[in-house]
């Protein structure tokens, strides 16, 4: 309570010496106020997502045509080597399935621990 008393205090006696100050200087101190009105920025609020927007909008507008189709360009590109990759990988473990399933031997050598070391060095070579 005492700092609101000060402040009130402070601001009569400005008060006071604002009516005993000469004119001149009056009109001084009017026209620095308005400068320094006129350079201050306003806060302006707004909401969350207004501030993304303009934080996708100031970011993004810089963007080329050009770049965004190099960027396009290469996320094809990526996609096209997985795809292909993974078409790969199943053409080989069908060729392989084909192998077994095609070959005469018996079910117990497709069960033997060994098979499997010896599918990985044929399939390798």
């Amino acid at each position: 309570m005492q700092e609101l008393q000060f402040a009130r205090q402070v601001r009569l006696q400005l008060n006071r010496g604002l009516h005993e100050m000469p004119s001149a200087t009056s009109e001084r101190l009017r026209a620095a106020r308005e400068r320094a009105l006129a350079q201050q920025r306003v806060a302006v609020r707004q909401s969350a997502l207004a501030s993304v927007g303009n934080f996708l909008h100031s970011h993004f507008e810089r963007l080329h045509v050009e770049q965004l189709l190099a960027a396009l360009a290469l996320a094809l590109g990526i996609g096209f080597a997985a795809y292909w990759h993974a078409d790969q990988s199943l053409t080989e473990m069908e060729e392989i399935d084909s192998a077994l399933l095609a070959d005469e031997l018996p079910v117990g050598a497709l069960t033997d621990k060994g098979f499997d070391a010896w599918l990985k060095n044929s399939s390798a070579e």
